[in-house]
């Protein structure tokens, strides 16, 4: 059996390896990439109301706060609760209004690495 040599070996991770995924990758960077850069988005909403909790707030917006069951500790629970809902509900938009920014940027960080490349070379 024939053995390759150093050199051919080397000539054939430069051309097979490192120019072949160089071209394929823009091909995987808007399919397989797309893909997964969307399931990190949905894990980033899905982690964001998991943290901020908001339908545990919602179903307790009549339990009154401390054991206060008082007609003035539930008033006072619910105006809470209230003001706890709609300050989560706004860092909730921003939480995926923030997600679905970087899901866009995905899209066009190559466009502007090719533009700077091409910038940078002078031909623009």
């Amino acid at each position: 059996m024939v053995q390759k040599s150093i050199t051919m070996k080397a000539v054939n991770f430069i051309v097979k390896d490192l120019l072949l995924d160089f071209l394929y990758w823009p091909i995987w960077w808007y399919t397989r990439g797309v893909v997964k850069a969307f399931n990190m988005m949905t894990d980033t909403i899905v982690q964001g109301n998991d943290e901020l909790a908001i339908g545990i707030w919602m179903k307790n917006i009549f339990t009154p706060m401390f054991g206060d069951a008082t007609w003035q500790g539930r008033l006072v629970s619910f105006f809470m609760r209230v003001v706890q809902i709609v300050g989560r509900i706004i860092a909730f938009l921003f939480w995926v209004l923030f997600a679905f920014i970087v899901f866009i940027v995905w899209f066009l960080i190559p466009i502007f690495v090719i533009y700077e490349f091409v910038f940078n070379l002078g031909l623009i």
